[in-house]
């Protein structure tokens, strides 16, 4: 059961080349137009030549029953503990077991050092966080290589081993909205970016021209790499969920490095709750305590304006936030209104809405294919208001034809106190040979 990542991953690096199972199936969920494909036999392996099909996961049971399923596994993330114990009792009752698999059973060894990024929930500043690392390794002297966590929305045989080096990669792999807000920042400060579906061969190639990987994980999944240096992004906007959400809180009780972020905007009794949780999963973890600060071009063009937010797609779906970093910009510099994109929204973008209804008056940037990136244009260019705010990481002004002006959010990972990450990446990884 999986959302096109973890479930890949766990059958490449654990079922694959497995003789005592044979996998039927893979169900599909969270993400838009993603079931009904196949598992390409190129990537299966010798034992599935005609590859393995992936069917929605409202199938589940039907499929117990007509495939004899003795065994479902669990494989996707950002769910809270009552959701995985439901799908379980949904299987449980179809007569198959459950299970879920750990560490030791889906990680992949590197030659090279790894640092790994992680999340207690989507949205909680992983990106940042990547790329702050990502620089000070750089200032250390190391060449570095950033393996993402999978994102293959389109064609899995096409896209078994992606190497982005410059824009010009994204156009070529037609990378979705989501894929673009991941890799675009690292390819503007010059990192290069794999991503793709089989992660022991993308490893691999991303070994030969490194010698440190960082792996940027997704959503709030634990990593595919065994780490030498495990960090970990806590959000006190979302007290608590730390505690409460898969694979969140394993994450968290595995880290070497918590980051409580948002500090700045977040309520200090929040950040306190966050702190003592953390405190009481993992008492050996060093925390630090960091702030996002927002920034625009020209906070004028927001000031006394009616103003419509675009966010962060999966920050405010599965992700369950009602607003982000727009939202809070509007906020700052003075919109005279936030304007409620509902009543605009198109297609696919209202059922959104409906699926997720957590969301709150901001629009989420879902682009998974060329369908649903017509439909975000349309619903922008349909709402009537003076200026967009705009809290991706990437211009969607590049990417869609606009008829307002807008202004997009930046936001970077700014360290309050000590202990530092720079001071713990050069006690754990040294200097590298490119250092000054």
């Amino acid at each position: 059961m999986g959302a096109a990542g973890r479930d890949f991953h766990n059958f490449n690096v654990y079922f694959r080349a497995n003789p005592a199972y044979e996998v039927v199936a893979f169900t599909a969920t969270q993400i838009p137009n993603i079931e009904d494909r196949t598992y390409p036999a190129e990537l299966a392996g010798e034992a599935y030549p005609n590859g393995i099909p992936i069917y929605p996961e409202e199938r589940l049971e039907a499929l117990i029953e007509s495939e004899r399923i003795t065994q479902v596994v669990f494989a996707y993330s950002d769910v809270p503990h009552t959701y995985v114990m439901h799908v379980a009792s949904r299987v449980l009752a179809a007569g198959a077991d459950f299970r879920m698999m750990g560490l030791k059973s889906t990680l992949i060894e590197s030659s090279k050092p790894v640092v790994a990024i992680c999340a207690a929930r989507t949205g909680s500043g992983k990106s940042q966080t990547s790329r702050k690392v990502a620089s000070i390794l750089r200032e250390l002297g190391h060449k570095l290589a950033v393996v993402r966590h999978p994102m293959p929305y389109g064609d899995l045989k096409a896209q078994a081993v992606q190497r982005f080096a410059n824009f010009e990669d994204l156009d070529r792999y037609a990378c979705s909205i989501e894929e673009r807000e991941e890799y675009e920042p690292h390819l503007a400060q010059g990192a290069v970016v794999y991503a793709g579906v089989d992660y022991e061969a993308i490893l691999r190639e991303a070994e030969r021209e490194a010698d440190v990987i960082l792996w940027d994980g997704g959503n709030n999944d634990l990593p595919f790499f065994k780490s030498d240096l495990w960090i970990v992004v806590v959000d006190p906007h979302r007290p608590g969920h730390e505690l409460s959400f898969h694979p969140g809180e394993a994450n968290v009780r595995a880290a070497d490095v918590v980051i409580i972020n948002k500090v700045d905007t977040a309520a200090k009794e929040d950040t306190e709750t966050v702190r003592q949780n953390v405190a009481i999963l993992n008492p050996q973890a060093e925390i630090i305590e960091a702030a996002s600060p927002i920034q625009v071009d020209n906070p004028d063009a927001i000031r006394g304006k009616r103003v419509l937010v675009v966010e962060d797609g999966p920050t405010l779906t599965h992700g369950g936030m009602a607003y982000g970093a727009g939202w809070i910009a509007a906020e700052k510099f003075g919109a005279k209104e936030i304007v409620d994109p509902r009543p605009y929204a198109q297609g696919s973008i209202s059922e959104a809405y409906r699926k997720y209804p957590t969301t709150g008056m901001v629009l989420p940037a879902m682009g998974y294919g060329p369908e649903q990136m017509e439909e975000l244009e349309q619903t922008i260019n349909s709402a009537d208001v003076e200026v967009v705010v705009i809290g991706t990481p990437i211009d969607l002004g590049k990417l869609l034809h606009l008829d307002k002006p807008y202004q997009n959010v930046r936001y970077e990972l700014e360290e309050l106190g000590k202990p530092r990450l720079p001071e713990i990446l050069e006690e754990r990884f040294g200097r590298g040979s490119e250092a000054a």
